[in-house]
Protein backbone atom coordinates (compact mmCIF):
# COMPACT_ATOMS: atom_id res chain seq x y z
CA UNK A 1 0.00 0.00 0.00
CA UNK A 2 1.72 3.66 -0.66
CA UNK A 3 0.32 4.71 2.92
CA UNK A 4 3.35 1.92 3.93
CA UNK A 5 6.10 3.68 1.75
CA UNK A 6 8.43 5.51 3.73
CA UNK A 7 9.45 9.04 1.75
CA UNK A 8 13.46 9.04 0.78
CA UNK A 9 15.47 11.72 3.36
CA UNK A 10 18.11 14.41 1.53
CA UNK A 11 21.06 11.67 1.73
CA UNK A 12 18.58 8.82 -0.31
CA UNK A 13 17.61 11.33 -3.07
CA UNK A 14 20.98 12.58 -3.54
CA UNK A 15 23.72 9.71 -3.13
CA UNK A 16 21.59 7.94 -6.39
CA UNK A 17 22.50 11.37 -8.32
CA UNK A 18 25.97 11.86 -6.92
CA UNK A 19 26.77 7.97 -8.52
CA UNK A 20 25.56 9.15 -11.82
CA UNK A 21 27.02 12.71 -11.58
CA UNK A 22 30.68 11.16 -10.84
CA UNK A 23 30.44 8.12 -13.89
CA UNK A 24 29.35 11.07 -16.16
CA UNK A 25 32.13 13.47 -15.52
CA UNK A 26 34.52 10.31 -14.91
CA UNK A 27 33.60 9.30 -18.74
CA UNK A 28 34.45 12.81 -20.31
CA UNK A 29 38.08 12.78 -19.19
CA UNK A 30 40.68 11.03 -20.98
CA UNK A 31 43.86 9.44 -20.14
CA UNK A 32 45.29 12.29 -22.37
CA UNK A 33 43.70 14.69 -20.28
CA UNK A 34 45.07 13.92 -17.43
CA UNK A 35 48.65 13.24 -18.89
CA UNK A 36 48.31 9.43 -18.79
CA UNK A 37 49.24 6.99 -21.78
CA UNK A 38 45.87 5.45 -23.03
CA UNK A 39 46.70 1.92 -22.64
CA UNK A 40 45.39 -1.38 -24.37
CA UNK A 41 41.57 -2.88 -24.05
CA UNK A 42 40.39 0.09 -22.60
CA UNK A 43 36.64 -0.58 -22.04
CA UNK A 44 35.54 3.06 -20.63
CA UNK A 45 35.36 6.13 -22.69
CA UNK A 46 37.13 8.27 -19.61
CA UNK A 47 39.16 7.26 -16.79
CA UNK A 48 38.99 3.97 -15.03
CA UNK A 49 37.81 4.38 -10.97
CA UNK A 50 41.35 3.15 -9.93
CA UNK A 51 43.08 5.62 -12.25
CA UNK A 52 40.72 9.01 -10.51
CA UNK A 53 41.69 7.42 -7.10
CA UNK A 54 45.25 7.15 -7.87
CA UNK A 55 44.98 11.15 -9.01
CA UNK A 56 42.79 12.22 -6.55
CA UNK A 57 45.16 11.01 -4.18
CA UNK A 58 42.17 8.74 -2.51
CA UNK A 59 41.72 4.78 -1.78
CA UNK A 60 40.29 3.21 -4.95
CA UNK A 61 37.92 1.31 -2.55
CA UNK A 62 36.65 5.13 -0.67
CA UNK A 63 36.11 6.62 -4.29
CA UNK A 64 34.25 3.37 -5.79
CA UNK A 65 32.30 3.38 -2.58
CA UNK A 66 31.51 7.28 -3.07
CA UNK A 67 30.68 6.50 -7.10
CA UNK A 68 28.11 4.05 -5.65
CA UNK A 69 26.61 6.50 -3.60
CA UNK A 70 27.12 4.65 -0.43
CA UNK A 71 26.71 6.34 2.91
CA UNK A 72 30.19 7.60 3.06
CA UNK A 73 31.41 11.34 4.66
CA UNK A 74 33.99 13.43 2.29
CA UNK A 75 36.17 15.96 3.00
CA UNK A 76 36.18 19.11 1.50
CA UNK A 77 40.06 18.72 0.92
CA UNK A 78 39.04 15.35 -0.87
CA UNK A 79 36.35 16.60 -2.77
CA UNK A 80 38.35 19.44 -3.96
CA UNK A 81 41.30 16.76 -5.23
CA UNK A 82 38.36 15.02 -7.13
CA UNK A 83 37.11 17.69 -8.48
CA UNK A 84 40.53 18.42 -10.36
CA UNK A 85 41.05 15.36 -11.44
CA UNK A 86 37.67 15.49 -13.16
CA UNK A 87 38.32 19.22 -14.86
CA UNK A 88 35.01 20.32 -13.04
CA UNK A 89 34.32 23.90 -13.64
CA UNK A 90 32.54 25.87 -10.51
CA UNK A 91 29.56 24.98 -11.07
CA UNK A 92 30.10 21.51 -11.57
CA UNK A 93 31.89 21.59 -8.35
CA UNK A 94 29.56 23.45 -6.64
CA UNK A 95 26.77 20.74 -7.52
CA UNK A 96 29.40 18.08 -6.69
CA UNK A 97 29.63 19.36 -2.63
CA UNK A 98 25.74 19.81 -2.72
CA UNK A 99 25.24 16.09 -3.68
CA UNK A 100 27.69 15.22 -1.22
CA UNK A 101 27.00 17.15 1.55
CA UNK A 102 29.66 18.70 1.99
CA UNK A 103 29.70 23.09 2.65
CA UNK A 104 30.52 24.85 -0.30
CA UNK A 105 32.50 27.86 -0.18
CA UNK A 106 32.67 30.47 -2.88
CA UNK A 107 36.00 32.31 -2.48
CA UNK A 108 34.76 36.33 -2.15
CA UNK A 109 37.27 37.01 -4.72
CA UNK A 110 35.95 34.98 -7.43
CA UNK A 111 32.63 36.07 -6.51
CA UNK A 112 33.80 39.66 -6.77
CA UNK A 113 35.57 39.20 -10.08
CA UNK A 114 31.77 37.81 -11.20
CA UNK A 115 30.23 41.23 -11.42
CA UNK A 116 30.72 41.63 -15.32
CA UNK A 117 30.56 45.50 -16.95
CA UNK A 118 26.79 44.22 -17.63
CA UNK A 119 25.59 44.16 -13.86
CA UNK A 120 27.50 47.11 -13.33
CA UNK A 121 26.00 48.88 -16.16
CA UNK A 122 22.56 48.09 -14.79
CA UNK A 123 23.54 49.34 -11.39
CA UNK A 124 24.82 53.03 -12.78
CA UNK A 125 21.52 53.33 -15.47
CA UNK A 126 19.12 53.13 -11.58
CA UNK A 127 21.02 55.92 -10.66
CA UNK A 128 19.46 58.43 -8.84
CA UNK A 129 18.40 55.44 -6.89
CA UNK A 130 20.77 53.69 -5.09
CA UNK A 131 21.59 50.05 -6.19
CA UNK A 132 23.83 47.45 -4.83
CA UNK A 133 24.69 43.52 -5.10
CA UNK A 134 24.50 41.82 -1.97
CA UNK A 135 25.72 38.36 -1.97
CA UNK A 136 23.39 35.82 0.77
CA UNK A 137 25.79 37.51 3.48
CA UNK A 138 25.32 40.92 2.87
CA UNK A 139 28.92 41.43 1.32
CA UNK A 140 28.83 44.55 -0.92
CA UNK A 141 29.68 43.41 -4.27
CA UNK A 142 28.88 46.24 -6.62
CA UNK A 143 27.40 49.37 -5.77
CA UNK A 144 26.20 52.95 -7.89
CA UNK A 145 27.30 56.14 -7.52
CA UNK A 146 23.78 56.99 -6.05
CA UNK A 147 24.50 54.08 -3.26
CA UNK A 148 27.73 55.39 -2.01
CA UNK A 149 26.44 58.51 -1.73
CA UNK A 150 24.03 57.20 0.89
CA UNK A 151 26.00 54.80 2.57
CA UNK A 152 29.45 55.50 2.39
CA UNK A 153 30.18 58.03 4.62
CA UNK A 154 33.44 58.78 6.31
CA UNK A 155 32.07 56.96 9.73
CA UNK A 156 30.81 53.61 7.49
CA UNK A 157 33.97 53.66 5.18
CA UNK A 158 36.13 53.50 8.95
CA UNK A 159 34.76 49.91 9.25
CA UNK A 160 37.34 48.90 6.44
CA UNK A 161 34.49 45.73 6.19
CA UNK A 162 32.65 45.78 2.79
CA UNK A 163 29.46 44.19 4.03
CA UNK A 164 26.45 46.15 4.83
CA UNK A 165 25.18 44.14 8.13
CA UNK A 166 29.27 44.66 9.56
CA UNK A 167 29.04 48.40 8.91
CA UNK A 168 25.30 49.36 10.38
CA UNK A 169 25.94 47.06 13.35
CA UNK A 170 29.62 48.46 14.48
CA UNK A 171 29.31 52.17 13.65
CA UNK A 172 28.19 54.42 16.66
CA UNK A 173 24.47 54.64 16.42
CA UNK A 174 24.65 58.51 15.91
CA UNK A 175 26.58 57.99 12.22
CA UNK A 176 24.61 54.96 11.25
CA UNK A 177 22.78 55.72 8.06
CA UNK A 178 19.89 53.86 9.14
CA UNK A 179 17.35 55.04 10.98
CA UNK A 180 15.28 53.16 13.05
CA UNK A 181 17.55 50.54 14.26
CA UNK A 182 15.70 48.51 16.47
CA UNK A 183 13.08 46.96 14.16
CA UNK A 184 15.39 46.81 11.18
CA UNK A 185 18.23 45.18 12.61
CA UNK A 186 16.43 41.93 13.03
CA UNK A 187 15.04 41.76 10.37
CA UNK A 188 18.17 42.15 8.58
CA UNK A 189 19.78 39.20 11.06
CA UNK A 190 16.72 36.98 10.49
CA UNK A 191 17.22 37.30 6.42
CA UNK A 192 21.01 36.54 6.97
CA UNK A 193 19.74 33.10 9.23
CA UNK A 194 17.36 32.29 6.44
CA UNK A 195 20.36 31.76 4.40
CA UNK A 196 22.93 30.44 6.63
CA UNK A 197 20.95 27.06 6.39
CA UNK A 198 23.23 26.49 3.33
CA UNK A 199 26.42 27.52 4.83
CA UNK A 200 26.61 26.07 8.26
CA UNK A 201 29.82 25.19 8.91
CA UNK A 202 31.80 26.70 6.11
CA UNK A 203 34.67 28.58 7.07
CA UNK A 204 34.12 32.16 6.03
CA UNK A 205 30.29 32.31 7.40
CA UNK A 206 31.47 30.77 10.80
CA UNK A 207 34.29 33.78 10.92
CA UNK A 208 31.91 36.28 9.94
CA UNK A 209 29.57 34.85 12.82
CA UNK A 210 32.20 34.74 15.40
CA UNK A 211 33.97 38.09 14.56
CA UNK A 212 30.81 40.37 14.05
CA UNK A 213 29.10 38.20 17.47
CA UNK A 214 32.19 39.90 19.33
CA UNK A 215 32.30 42.91 17.43
CA UNK A 216 28.68 44.08 18.72
CA UNK A 217 26.46 42.54 21.33
CA UNK A 218 23.59 43.99 19.52
CA UNK A 219 24.06 41.31 16.53
CA UNK A 220 25.09 38.49 18.58
CA UNK A 221 21.85 38.50 20.92
CA UNK A 222 19.64 38.78 18.01
CA UNK A 223 21.53 36.08 16.22
CA UNK A 224 21.08 33.76 19.50
CA UNK A 225 17.39 34.41 19.02
CA UNK A 226 16.99 32.26 15.94
CA UNK A 227 14.24 34.21 14.22
CA UNK A 228 14.22 33.26 10.06
CA UNK A 229 12.81 35.71 7.88
CA UNK A 230 12.92 35.51 3.86
CA UNK A 231 14.45 39.09 1.75
CA UNK A 232 11.36 40.95 0.52
CA UNK A 233 10.65 44.61 -0.16
CA UNK A 234 10.52 46.97 2.91
CA UNK A 235 10.09 50.83 3.21
CA UNK A 236 13.31 52.00 5.63
CA UNK A 237 13.77 55.34 6.59
CA UNK A 238 17.99 56.65 6.29
CA UNK A 239 19.82 59.73 6.86
CA UNK A 240 22.25 62.15 5.20
CA UNK A 241 24.25 64.57 6.81
CA UNK A 242 23.77 66.86 3.88
CA UNK A 243 20.20 66.38 2.66
CA UNK A 244 18.34 65.22 5.69
CA UNK A 245 15.81 61.82 6.04
CA UNK A 246 14.64 60.05 2.94
CA UNK A 247 12.13 57.20 3.29
CA UNK A 248 12.64 54.72 0.69
CA UNK A 249 11.41 51.54 -0.54
CA UNK A 250 14.03 48.42 -0.85
CA UNK A 251 13.35 45.80 -4.10
CA UNK A 252 15.25 42.64 -4.32
CA UNK A 253 16.30 41.30 -7.76
CA UNK A 254 18.03 37.75 -8.28
CA UNK A 255 20.78 37.65 -11.16
CA UNK A 256 20.94 34.61 -13.17
CA UNK A 257 24.19 33.25 -13.15
CA UNK A 258 25.00 34.34 -10.02
CA UNK A 259 23.60 32.57 -6.99
CA UNK A 260 22.83 33.06 -3.51
CA UNK A 261 23.26 37.20 -5.20
CA UNK A 262 20.95 40.05 -5.67
CA UNK A 263 20.64 43.75 -6.81
CA UNK A 264 18.62 45.48 -4.66
CA UNK A 265 17.43 48.77 -5.20
CA UNK A 266 16.31 51.63 -3.23
CA UNK A 267 13.15 53.80 -4.32
CA UNK A 268 11.66 56.98 -2.88
CA UNK A 269 8.63 56.38 -1.08
CA UNK A 270 7.64 59.78 -1.66
CA UNK A 271 8.20 62.81 -3.23
CA UNK A 272 10.09 64.86 -0.64
CA UNK A 273 12.65 61.77 -0.88
CA UNK A 274 12.89 61.82 -4.97
CA UNK A 275 13.66 65.35 -4.17
CA UNK A 276 16.16 65.10 -2.04
CA UNK A 277 17.49 61.88 -4.05
CA UNK A 278 18.37 64.36 -6.51
CA UNK A 279 19.78 66.96 -4.67
CA UNK A 280 22.54 64.00 -3.96
CA UNK A 281 23.07 64.02 -7.22
CA UNK A 282 23.23 67.17 -8.05
CA UNK A 283 25.75 67.75 -4.95
CA UNK A 284 28.06 64.72 -6.57
CA UNK A 285 28.11 66.52 -9.46
CA UNK A 286 29.34 69.76 -8.44
CA UNK A 287 31.88 68.29 -6.59
CA UNK A 288 33.20 66.36 -9.21
CA UNK A 289 33.18 69.33 -11.03
CA UNK A 290 34.82 71.71 -8.87
CA UNK A 291 37.42 68.67 -8.07
CA UNK A 292 38.11 68.47 -11.95
CA UNK A 293 38.75 72.33 -11.96
CA UNK A 294 41.27 72.40 -9.07
CA UNK A 295 43.01 69.71 -10.45
CA UNK A 296 43.38 71.40 -13.98
CA UNK A 297 44.19 74.38 -11.97
CA UNK A 298 47.20 72.58 -10.46
CA UNK A 299 48.31 71.38 -13.61
CA UNK A 300 48.72 74.30 -14.74
CA UNK A 301 50.20 76.19 -12.45
CA UNK A 302 53.02 73.21 -11.85
CA UNK A 303 53.57 73.41 -15.57
CA UNK A 304 54.12 76.42 -15.70
CA UNK A 305 56.71 76.64 -12.53
CA UNK A 306 58.08 73.92 -14.31
CA UNK A 307 58.55 75.67 -17.62
CA UNK A 308 59.99 78.89 -15.86
CA UNK A 309 62.90 76.96 -14.02
CA UNK A 310 63.95 74.99 -17.30
CA UNK A 311 63.80 78.69 -19.08
CA UNK A 312 64.45 81.16 -16.78
CA UNK A 313 63.85 85.33 -17.76
CA UNK A 314 67.02 86.90 -19.11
Amino acid sequence: MTGDVKPMNTTQRRRPELAAFLRNRRARVTPADVGMPPGLRRRTPGLRREEVAQLSGVGVTWYTWLEQGRPINASAQVLDAVARTLRLDQPEREHLYHLAEVPYEVDPPVAARAIGPEVQGVLDALDPHPAVVYNARFDILATNCAYRDVFFTSQTLNTRVHNALWTLFTVPEQDCPLVFRESELPVMVATLRSCYGLHAGEPAWEDFIRRLSKASPLFARLWRNGDVAPPGPRVKTFRHAAVGEMRMTSVSLSIHGMPECRIVVYQPDDEETRLRSRRLRDLRATAATTSATTSATTSATTSATTSATKNPAP
